[in-house]
């Protein structure tokens, strides 16, 4: 075995013993979620709410705490090592946190308010679904500000990206595990009056507003100088459907 040393063999930096283990934590948390967001339509009236939100919580409240060990990781590893790829690296992934809604996103916008009819409304004869909000309700009007050039969206407060799901269970809307009732509040952050074009444009909100003029579903649009879209924080596991039996 020679003394000399192989002129091709390099000496190992701290940077490239960083480099997997940061691209590692980071694979867990910029992994998109998958969720199914197909929702029924109609309301289940046998659901233990009190448990269900017990439930939903808890679980939201682990995967938040995962989430959190998973960025203080990739802080403490990319500090150790200080040098123009490492900026290069993070420039490209705030870049990529800020596209997918992993950044406050604030300015002005639409606050939108939906609501369940009151319960003097007549329903003899109705079918009491008609008078309630369905997912299906609240998804048109997300859609709607998305294709009007929406920077940001919220639902209940909490930020919405594109593979959130909206699902309806009994009385309520449950929103990455969590349920809420009405009234639902949407905000989106963009210019305001293109954003109300892009509603009074969409068919599927044309039929709610039929409905807010025949059953008095609740509906309330106001102009906001200011909406603050939180950063997305939940859960983004991935999840697949699996087969039965």
């Amino acid at each position: 075995m020679s003394d000399t040393e192989d002129p091709d063999r390099r000496r190992r930096t701290p940077w490239s013993f960083a480099v997997p283990v940061v691209m590692l934590a980071a694979g867990g948390l910029f992994a998109m979620s998958a969720v199914n967001a197909d929702g029924t339509d109609l309301r289940d009236d046998d659901v233990d709410l009190p448990t269900l939100v017990q439930e939903r919580r808890s679980k939201v409240d682990s995967e938040q705490q995962v989430i959190d060990d998973l960025r203080s990781q990739i802080d403490d590893l990319t500090q150790e090592v200080d040098n123009e790829r490492i900026d290069d690296v993070r420039a490209e992934a705030d870049a990529l946190r800020s596209g997918a809604g992993f950044t406050e996103v604030t300015g002005p916008g639409l606050q939108v308010a939906l609501d369940d009819a009151p319960r003097e409304v007549e329903v003899s004869g109705l079918d009491p679904n008609l008078l309630v909000v369905h997912q299906q309700d609240i998804q048109a009007f997300v859609n709607a500000l998305w294709a009007g050039g929406a920077e940001a969206i919220t639902l209940q407060g909490q930020r919405l990206i594109s593979t959130t799901g909206i699902k309806c269970v009994g009385n309520t809307v449950i929103l990455d595990g969590v349920p809420y009732s009405p009234p639902y509040v949407i905000e989106a952050v963009g210019n305001p009056t293109t954003l109300y074009t892009a509603l009074g444009r969409s068919q599927a909100v044309d039929i709610y507003r039929d409905y807010v003029e025949e059953y008095q579903l609740g509906l309330d649009i106001t102009t906001r100088s200011q909406v603050v879209a939180p950063a997305y924080s939940t859960s983004v596991d991935l999840q697949y459907a699996q087969r039965l039996g």
